[in-house]
């Protein structure tokens, strides 16, 4: 019998794991930025967000055309729309008043409007691959980037080929081969930077695009019989474990210099997207330990709530404190404030907009019971 993933009182169509899952993965990434030790490959927390959103992303449509027989673009993107943008305007609003305090973080190249309007323009990403300019606080906005730029293509090419498709297993093998095509081009286009710097490639929505495509062949897989049927069997169960041990055990195999090594790029990053595809797959298919811890009441809700206004409020309390108090004591302070920043951030700005953004759901496509209907956040 399948598993029924653990669901939100509050919203019958969220997988909790999956909240979890964010949880784990914001981790990853506020203490790499903090340099604790042991998370020097906590960068890949954005390779987990990518698969999800991927994976979400794609079911979302993909349940929408099942119901209704088409996609509403107009309505995707004005979801997106509103789910990311008033936490990042507020940002933006607060990093430019700041900006005498905290505009010199990571050595920023363009000032503050500048700054604003590549965080606003969803730009990031191609000025850090193409131009080598770091908008300082707002530099780790290139993964917004990254996804807005995919969601704007992604919809419209899933709508022609499931048009013109004869066979989804079709689609699934073009996302493959996209998927290869952007690793081993990785490979031939990698350029050793110099110092610390991270590669042009890791910025690339072409280069880098194999996490969130690795998402969406997920999103194929669950929503055939046959793939549904393999992960609630006893592969369920081992997809969860290898790709949780893949996914954590990335912080003992991507050590320091992983920017000067571009098998890091084409081998250990690529993997990693792909245990957090197995990772994801087993969560919500089969019961397991780490369901249930990722379930836990405030497990789950931190990640759904708390981790993407996190992931943006977090630099600028870095740049805000560090300078003044470094070492352990620093590092925590930055924790508790950045944390309860976002979550001011989640009640003030970000539920105001959700309320908004309901009323551009698919009302055909809300059954009582789905697993997939998850809310895509970075």
């Amino acid at each position: 019998m399948p598993f029924d993933p653990p669901m939100s009182s509050a919203r019958r169509d969220r997988v909790l794991p999956l909240d979890g899952l964010r949880t784990l993965a914001i981790a990853f990434v506020v203490l790499y930025h903090l340099h604790v030790p042991g998370f020097g490959s906590g960068f890949i927390g954005v390779n987990v967000f990518f698969v999800l959103s991927g994976y979400l992303i794609t079911t979302l449509l993909l349940r929408e055309h099942a119901n209704t027989g088409r996609i509403r673009l107009g309505r995707f993107w004005m979801r997106r729309l509103l789910r990311l943008y008033p936490t990042l305007l507020a940002v933006v609003v607060v990093g430019i008043a700041l900006w005498a305090i905290v505009g010199s973080y990571q050595g920023a190249k363009i000032g503050p409007v500048g700054a604003a309007a590549v965080a606003l323009s969803y730009t990031g990403n191609l000025a850090r691959a193409f131009f080598g300019s770091s908008q300082g606080v707002f530099s780790p906005m290139w993964s917004l980037s990254m996804e807005e730029q995919f969601y704007l293509v992604w919809p419209p090419l899933l709508v022609l080929a499931l048009a013109f498709a004869a066979r989804r297993r079709a689609i699934m093998i073009g996302l493959a081969v996209l998927v290869a095509g952007s690793i081993i081009a990785s490979g031939f286009l990698y350029e050793q930077p110099s110092g610390s710097a991270t590669p042009d490639i890791y910025f690339s929505p072409v280069l880098n695009v194999a996490p969130l495509l690795i998402g969406c062949l997920l999103a194929f897989a669950l929503r055939s019989a046959r793939g549904r049927a393999v992960f609630e069997g006893r592969f369920g169960t081992v997809a969860t474990w290898v790709g949780f041990a893949g996914v954590v055990g990335s912080l003992f195999v991507i050590g320091s210099g992983w920017q000067q090594q571009v098998h890091v790029f084409t081998g250990l990053m690529p993997g990693v997207a792909v245990a957090s595809a197995l990772l994801i797959g087993g969560l919500i298919s089969r019961p397991s330990v780490i369901a249930g811890a990722l379930s836990l009441g405030p497990v789950a809700w931190f990640g759904r709530a708390v981790s993407y206004p996190l992931y943006l409020w977090h630099v600028v309390m870095i740049a805000l404190i560090t300078p003044v108090l470094t070492g352990a004591l620093g590092q925590v302070l930055v924790i508790v404030a950045s944390v309860g920043v976002a979550i001011a951030s989640h009640y003030l700005v970000e539920r105001p907009a959700l309320k908004l953004k309901s009323r551009f759901e698919p009302k055909e496509a809300r059954p009582t019971r789905a697993p997939e209907r998850e809310l895509a956040k970075v």
